[in-house]
């Protein structure tokens, strides 16, 4: 498991362009795990937080309490206007709550609005990012402490 930051250090190319496709829209979709283990998706915003990707929620949400019983998560980048142009990309990885009130009070102060809320730090198993280049199918992954792996389908 790896912080963004250090996927960033061993994947740049990569990283940049799994960023520019979380940061081109505010919305994404996250995938959890329900007690039963079936899985949920749910809507999401995600913050790139010094070393780290973030993920907040309203307190007692769904998704939040998925994630504090079973940290193991999806999350899948708003896709846009679905011409594929930037890439198709996702992340999967484990979600630790923070629990620091001063952590949390750090945070807060890049926008977050007054009231309760969980925050989740994001550990990073691996990024995906599917993208077309003319005839070709390209898949680009990257797992921690594997570096990245190109496939190429036609």
């Amino acid at each position: 498991m790896a912080t963004w930051e250090s996927f960033a250090a061993e994947a740049p190319r990569l990283a940049a362009a799994v960023r520019a496709r979380f940061t081109a829209h505010r919305h994404h979709v996250l995938a959890t795990l329900r007690k039963d283990g079936s899985p949920r998706v749910s809507g999401t915003e995600v913050v790139f937080h010094g070393p780290d990707l973030m993920l907040g929620s309203m307190p007692g949400a769904v998704k939040a309490r998925d994630l504090q019983r079973d940290g193991r998560f999806a999350l899948h980048a708003n896709p846009g206007d679905g011409s594929m142009a930037a890439g198709d990309a996702k992340l999967s990885g484990r979600a630790i709550e923070v629990t620091d009130p001063e952590e949390i009070a750090a945070f807060r102060q890049h926008g977050v609005p007054p009231g309760p809320f969980h925050l989740f730090r994001l550990d990073l198993h691996d990024a995906v990012l599917t993208s077309v280049d003319g005839d070709e199918l390209v898949i680009e992954l990257w797992r921690a402490g594997s570096g990245v792996q190109r496939f190429v389908r036609r």
